[in-house]
């Protein structure tokens, strides 16, 4: 199969849908990886990188949206539309509840798509959807604390605290895997939890 990687071009998305060793495991299966060029770069990856890996670095997006299956990392935005065709296999998170132009466009155009946030394993768990909300749970305490910050407008509080000053306090509602994220964060800095 033919699989392509375009850049992402969502505001403020850095991450790309494959990283260099996930074009080995599928060069290694017979597939071929078209990988636009500068599509990693937020993640740290070169083209470089990639063409050491065996994929095959394209001048453009349209080279990359021209394969058998793309893979992404966000919903494709209006703009990417265009690249829609009957068959084109879309692999990504696709977030469809608040797009229904998304939606259309994927339906007329016959476009297969598999919504990383909906794959699921015999046991129910959501292998695709767990390190999104792994992260969010631990980014979520790292920029609350930020916000107390006076720089921020915050009340100046340190949620770690020092000697002879109280630490902050974390309130996390909710015992999913972000939530539970969360709460590891907050006993990593060593707050009292609510």
């Amino acid at each position: 199969m033919r699989i392509g990687v375009p850049k992402e071009i969502k505001n403020n998305e850095n991450r790309v849908a494959m990283t260099p060793a996930g074009v080995v495991n599928l060069v290694n299966f017979g597939h071929e990886v078209f990988i636009e060029t500068g599509a990693g770069i937020g993640s740290s990856f070169t083209d470089e990188d990639y063409k050491a890996a065996g994929a095959l670095v394209v001048g453009s997006a349209e080279e990359a949206w021209a394969q058998d299956m793309v893979m992404k990392v966000k919903e494709p935005l209006a703009e990417e539309y265009g690249y829609f065709r009957e068959g084109l296999i879309l692999f990504t998170y696709l977030h469809l509840a608040p797009e229904p132009e998304l939606t259309k466009a994927l339906i007329e155009n016959k476009v297969v798509g598999i919504a990383y946030e909906t794959v699921q394993l015999a046991n129910g768990s959501l292998p695709l959807l767990t390190p999104m909300s792994e992260v969010a749970g631990r980014m979520s305490t790292q920029i609350g604390a930020q916000f107390l910050e006076k720089v921020h407008g915050g009340k100046g509080i340190l949620l770690g605290g020092v000697p002879g000053v109280q630490r902050g306090k974390v309130t996390i509602i909710g015992g999913g895997v972000a939530g539970t994220n969360a709460a590891k964060m907050a006993v990593g800095l060593v707050l009292r939890l609510q």
